[in-house]
């Protein structure tokens, strides 16, 4: 009986984390979005009223929501991808060469990762500022004109996602680095002595054998970018005329700045919904090319 209970005494501090941190906040958050709680609560709690599915029917007629939904995709769909290759192509660069200098890169690699989000934004802010910034003076020396970053619609999308793009790539090449340490040499030996070159043993043998790392990024990229909020938040606000409004911003926008919490709750429990959802498919991919 001892043997039996031992791994679960183990292991119950952090379930008791999980519990308490995790999932208890989601089913709270499902209780507040069935009322019509706001911050009066607080003062009253008469004033809260159970009102069913009237929030979530509210939200999904919500133009709003679905353009931050939107947002949310796009946002997703260009920087998942983007962050996976960039970080995968550093991190072989950095292992095929053990020079002290390429080493030393690591760190530099990995300091966005570890340096202030509002240090970082309030940094691309002077970068992309429209009158003084570096990258419009720049332009400016072979004549192009002034460019709205963060004004244009669609320019602000890129500009915001360019951001946390270089931000994200740190901490997924350091992921990649151990993967590739983890690589045998034997599988290189043996494709050099066939002849093999480097870009046939790179795409042959070691992206082959660095999947799982390949999928772990993939699934933490992707619930990252669905989660969205730093770098619009700081660097626009969500505008202009909500181009960078994440579904979290909305979220954020409509439970304290609107005082909403029932609609907002309810707006929570639909992303972890989207979010719970796309990670089951991705783990259903990778339980098929398991099978395979």
């Amino acid at each position: 009986m001892r043997n039996r209970l031992t791994p679960y005494l183990f292991v119950s501090p952090a379930m008791l984390l999980l519990i308490t941190f995790g999932i208890f906040p989601i089913l709270v958050a499902a209780v507040i979005s069935t009322t019509n709680m706001n911050i009066s609560a607080f003062a009253d709690w008469n004033n809260v009223k159970f009102i069913g599915i009237d929030n979530y029917t509210k939200l999904f007629a919500d133009p709003d929501f679905w353009q931050a939904i939107g947002n949310t995709g796009l946002f997703a769909v260009f920087g998942v991808p983007a962050i996976v290759v960039l970080s995968l192509g550093v991190a072989l660069l950095l292992n095929h060469s053990q020079s002290r200098f390429f080493r030393s890169l690591r760190a530099f690699y990995f300091i966005p990762a570890i340096t202030a989000i509002v240090a970082i934004s309030l940094v691309w802010g002077y970068l992309y500022n429209t009158q003084f910034g570096l990258l419009n003076y720049l332009f400016s020396l072979v004549g192009v004109p002034q460019v709205q970053w963060l004004s244009d619609p669609l320019l602000a999308k890129f500009s915001v996602a360019l951001v946390a793009v270089w931000r994200g790539t740190g901490l997924n090449i350091i992921i990649f680095l151990a993967a590739l340490q983890g690589v045998p040499k034997e599988y290189l030996e043996a494709a050099s002595l066939d002849g093999a070159g480097e870009w046939k043993k790179t795409f042959s043998i070691v992206i082959p054998l660095m999947r799982f790392a390949i999928f772990f990024v993939s699934v933490t990229t992707t619930i990252a970018w669905l989660q969205f909020f730093d770098e619009p938040f700081v660097l626009t606000d969500g505008g202009p005329l909500g181009a960078t409004t994440s579904a979290s911003i909305f979220l954020y926008k409509e439970g304290f700045r609107l005082n909403q919490f029932g609609y907002a709750s309810a707006g929570s429990i639909v992303l972890f919904a989207i979010i719970a959802v796309i990670t089951l498919i991705q783990l259903r991919v990778r339980r098929a090319d398991d099978d395979y």
